[in-house]
């Protein structure tokens, strides 16, 4: 029994003993690790934050009536450029019962002034011409024909109005004849003939019958969230991308930040509005959805890696890459890093432009020689 267990034990060691043989011998045979490299870059780096919104015209003139009616004419369309005082539409008139009943009535009252006091007038002339009267009776008696007769003109004129929304010796100031009161060119025309249309006053704001804005001066209004809308702030640098006009940017500086954010789709909204600078000759229409990269910070011509090149000391938490000193033989440098927009990041110190770093991330399994070695 001993001299078996003996065995055993022997066959045991001589299976392990081969076993390592084989595994440090199969070790050997595979290939070396080989890391990649890769160098810094002369960049301009920008760190920005998008906002999303719209192009729209920075002052849009509403046009409503002084009068309510039912459209009789358009004189303008959609895209048309117009000048103040120039005609946009004419309304005819529909009369309110009544307003009408009033002014008829005013209007006899003062046809029965009048023919009274033309009669007093007439006696009274009768009587200074085979003086009988003074003078002063004479004139009074005058004045007071005058003025019947005057108030019998307003009288009339007002019925006019009160029916046919104008009157003789108004010309351009009619009512029923609308007119721009601004230069610009026209977004849109809500109304067509036979709309019904009803007046601006204090008790209601009035049908549109047109919307002018001067399309050259075009502003970007968007939302941020609430995350972001501490990082920026006013007179920053933004660019803008409109959706509809490809390969084309736009320079604009942000002028307002709203103090209030509202709640959309759970999320806090704040509203930004940017006026754009340098514009070209490119039309831009009013509405166009447009995304905003309004820039933080920006830094130009500098020395600059990829972030995916950078470690962190573990307990530091400070910054380093490895240099190549010789194949495959790497020293740790510390670095100081500034400006990053996420996929590259300024090198302050710390690096010199003809470094190479070792890529750590992805070692790689290669058959070449050291001599054999690609750049």
């Amino acid at each position: 029994m001993k001299k078996g267990g003996t065995i055993t034990i022997l066959i045991l060691i001589a299976v392990v003993f081969f076993g390592a043989l084989y595994y440090l011998y199969a070790k050997n045979q595979e290939s070396p690790i080989i890391f990649e490299t890769d160098k810094s870059e002369t960049k301009t780096i920008t760190k920005n934050t998008i906002a999303t919104g719209n192009i729209v015209p920075n002052e849009e003139v509403l046009i409503k009536p002084n009068i309510s009616g039912i459209i009789e004419a358009v004189y303008i369309k959609a895209g048309q450029s117009i000048k103040a005082g120039d005609l946009i539409a004419k309304i005819k008139v529909v009369a309110n019962v009544s307003n009408l009943s009033n002014s008829q009535n005013q209007v006899r009252s003062a046809k029965n002034e009048l023919d009274n006091q033309e009669k007093i007038f007439q006696r009274q002339k009768t009587l200074f011409d085979k003086g009988v009267i003074s003078t002063n009776d004479f004139e009074a008696a005058q004045l007071a024909y005058k003025q019947a007769k005057q108030n019998y003109n307003a009288s009339r004129q007002t019925n006019d109005i009160v029916r046919t929304g104008t009157t003789t010796g108004l010309g351009n100031y009619a009512n029923t004849l609308i007119r721009s009161t601004v230069n610009g060119m026209v977004l849109d025309v809500p109304v067509k003939v036979g709309n019904q249309v009803i007046e601006s006053n204090n008790f209601n704001e009035g049908t549109t019958i047109a919307s002018v804005a001067d399309v050259g001066r075009m502003i970007f209004v968007g939302k941020v969230d609430e995350s972001e809308v501490g990082k920026i702030k006013e007179k920053l640098p933004i660019e803008i991308t409109v959706g509809a006009i490809e390969n084309k940017k736009f320079e604009a500086v942000l002028t307002d930040i709203a103090p209030k954010g509202k709640t959309e789709n759970g999320a806090i909204q704040f509203e930004i509005k940017a006026s754009l600078t340098n514009r070209d000759d490119t039309f831009i229409r009013a509405g166009l959805s447009a995304n905003a990269s309004i820039i933080l910070e920006k830094a130009e011509n500098v020395l600059a890696i990829k972030e995916s090149l950078i470690q962190f000391d573990a307990k530091t938490q400070k910054p380093f890459v490895e240099v190549e000193t010789g194949y495959q033989k790497f020293e740790r440098k510390n670095i100081v890093l500034g400006v990053s927009d996420g996929i590259y990041v300024e090198i302050k110190s710390g690096v010199k432009g003809p470094d190479k770093l070792k890529v750590w991330n992805q070692g790689l399994k290669t058959e070449d020689k050291p001599g054999d070695k690609k750049e």
